[in-house]
């Protein structure tokens, strides 16, 4: 989630400055500061679950500003793992780890990928300021490549890795249909040759699908295949934070498109998903899920991350009203009918916890309670006084649906003073039965296991 998200909505002389303006008086000497802006008067708990608490907007004319300056990890530190867990670092020293897709022979593909950069045509005191702020918090210039990690060595590490895919756009979804690697770059949609057991591609790539270009939005495109291989599912983030760039900017985006793989036609299959990245098949039903990140500047307790499943067809707010039929009156002009046809969430994640991740587990290698439940990675907040999320949890799920609180998988990615050692972001389940984690600050894929034998 990237600052450039920040809308203007207030009143006066210093809500006409720019967006950056304001961030920058909020945060002179960019993160680690109490800042601006409003406080949490409730805790992250009460906007969790599937009827969170939703108070009144709290709009401030400087935006509640608290990042986490990026100081990676110590050597030999790890997050804490839950009871019943243990961690280790299944592959260190990557650039920017974002998402993890696992191949049918185990290998593990990891996109390591940021943001793509601005023209040099392009660039003013926007992005001089913008890149100040996101280095300190650990985004770098996007590595643009797919690596293959291989094996599980004596030590739980590796045991060896290749670059299997560069010259990439911003890479970050990926799906194998047969003997054809879909690739989700920022801008489109690339298909390569696959064989198993490769370890690296060097035949160029397809492209098959157009995609908004980032363009200084949400960057990240995830993608998912059907459970029969014939359609791709992809996500697009919005342009803006409430549409404030213009609406005809967001043609396309803050949605879930699907591209029929035979004909090539595609489709808009879900809308009004402000920005929503990991998408998987829930197990029990066979739904579609995804996880959102919601709207920033309505104040610390609003507006809650989310996992819900997608509706084909279904609207879900973004940007005329939040949580269902909450309008955000912000956005002008309203658009009640749309606002009428909202659905709302299944299950709320928090206020600003950039939940990104999301992984259902079918495997038996970790304790049982964890079957058939969602592992989410909790990216960090910034909007958010005091933080949120830069954490790894598990929802419960029973029939299909979500059967209880979150439970806290891996924990303390942040110090004692709010410096990040690491933020989670991808999430998935090897081969192995093992919960995989990419941490894009500590450059590192954890690994996640069961602390006792099996019985």
């Amino acid at each position: 989630m990237k600052p450039r998200d920040i809308s203007i909505h207030a009143t006066g002389a210093l809500a006409a400055a720019p967006w950056y303006a304001r961030l920058m008086l909020a945060s002179l000497l960019v993160l680690d500061v109490a800042a601006c802006g409003d406080t949490a008067t409730l805790p992250v708990s009460a906007g969790i679950g599937p009827q969170p608490i939703l108070p009144a907007p709290h709009r401030t004319l400087i935006p509640t500003v608290k990042f986490a300056r990026a100081i990676g990890w110590p050597s030999g530190a790890t997050p804490t793992a839950a009871p019943g867990l243990a961690v280790s670092a299944y592959a260190t020293g990557l650039d920017h780890p974002r998402w993890l897709h696992v191949l049918p022979n185990g290998d593990v593909l990891v996109a390591e990928s940021d943001a793509p950069s601005s023209p040099e045509e392009d660039r003013g005191i926007t992005d001089w300021i913008e890149e100040r702020v996101m280095k300190a918090i650990g985004e770098t210039p996007s590595a643009d490549r797919i690596t293959l990690l291989r094996g599980i060595g004596a030590n739980g590490v590796a045991q060896t890795r290749s670059v299997f895919l560069r010259g990439l756009h911003s890479p970050f979804g990926m799906a194998l249909v047969g003997s054809d690697l879909y690739v989700a770059n920022t801008d489109a949609i690339v298909r390569f040759p696959y064989a198993s057991g490769e370890t690296q591609i060097t035949a160029p790539g397809v492209k098959i699908f157009d995609l908004p270009a980032a363009s200084g939005g949400h960057w990240t495109r995830d993608l998912i295949a059907s459970r029969d291989g014939s359609r791709l599912y992809v996500t697009v983030g919005s342009k803006s934070n409430v549409g404030e760039s213009g609406m005809k900017n967001e043609v396309g985006r803050a949605a879930v498109h699907e591209i029929d793989l035979a004909t090539g036609h595609s489709r808009l299959f879900a809308s009004g998903l402000r920005n929503p990245n990991g998408l998987a098949w829930e197990p029990h039903s066979g739904a579609l899920w995804v996880a959102v990140n919601e709207r920033d500047e309505l104040g610390s307790d609003l507006v809650p991350d989310y996992m819900t499943s997608v509706r084909d067809g279904g609207f879900y707010g973004w940007p005329y009203s939040y949580y269902g039929q909450h309008v955000d009156e912000r956005v002008q002009p309203e658009r009640p009918d749309l606002v009428a046809t909202a659905i709302v969430p299944d299950y709320a994640l928090g206020a600003h916890t950039a939940s990104l991740g999301l992984a259902f587990y079918e495997a038996d290698a970790l304790p049982r309670k964890y079957g058939g439940g969602a592992f989410i990675g909790q990216h960090g907040s910034w909007n958010r006084n005091p933080r949120s999320g830069y954490k790894v949890i598990f929802v419960p799920f029973a029939d299909g649906r979500p059967a209880g609180l979150p439970e806290d998988v891996l924990t303390d990615f942040l110090n004692a003073d709010g410096q990040a050692f690491g933020r989670p972001v991808g999430v998935v389940v090897d081969r192995t039965g093992a919960l995989l984690v990419a941490d894009d600050v500590g450059n590192v894929v954890w690994r996640v296991t069961r602390s006792t034998p099996m019985k």
